[in-house]
């Protein structure tokens, strides 16, 4: 599941996912592929879960008919949507990009312990510098079995190389993830440490 703040802060990022998202098909092609649904929120209340993906035009396609547009966060939701997925059948990963927290933790730690329950781990991509949402991510992370990693939407790469990680991890497991990792930077290190504890 790729899911993606589309709120008014987070436009350029947009603007770069779309380009990136890709990444996400090619790096898994030798794995034997990867499903994807896109979710993103927005606006007053506004939430959207596309049907599962299996081909990049289609995803780029949904990607880019979408703007940005003012409101606050709806993470909640994100997580709701992927336990509902789960329940129906198994969900390898959760991508959330993201730049800041605006609900309850306490709730949306208990549905990424839920979902690490489950098995299904959140990884999130951190844009920003906002200290209060850096420590409610990470936690999120933990509860659910996944990942957190900052980003600067300054280093495209970085977004990428991440974006790819996860999608190795999603199509081939923890073993195709840690031989991916062996030729990349240390930013994707990091992220499959986390994995490892």
């Amino acid at each position: 599941m790729f899911a993606l703040d589309a709120t008014a802060s987070r436009q350029a990022s947009w603007d770069q996912a779309c380009q990136l998202q890709s990444e996400l098909f090619l790096a898994t092609k030798e794995l034997g592929g990867l499903s994807v649904q896109l979710c993103y929120y927005r606006g007053f209340g506004e939430f959207h879960a596309s049907p599962w993906i299996n081909d990049t035009h289609e995803l780029l396609k949904q990607m880019n008919g979408v703007s940005c547009l003012g409101g606050h966060t709806q993470i909640r939701k994100v997580l709701n949507q992927a336990l509902k997925e789960t329940r129906l059948r198994p969900v390898r990963a959760v991508i959330l990009v993201v730049d800041c927290c605006e609900e309850d933790v306490d709730h949306l730690c208990q549905q990424a312990g839920e979902l690490g329950m489950l098995n299904t781990p959140v990884f999130i991509f951190h844009e920003g510098q906002d200290r209060e949402a850096e420590s409610a991510f990470k936690q999120i992370c933990k509860l659910s079995g996944g990942a957190y990693t900052p980003f600067d939407s300054q280093s495209p790469k970085v977004l990428r190389d991440l974006l790819a990680a996860v999608a190795v991890f999603a199509s081939g497991g923890r073993k195709a993830l840690e031989h991916f990792s062996s030729s990349q930077g240390q930013h994707i290190k990091r992220l499959t440490q986390q994995l490892t504890r």
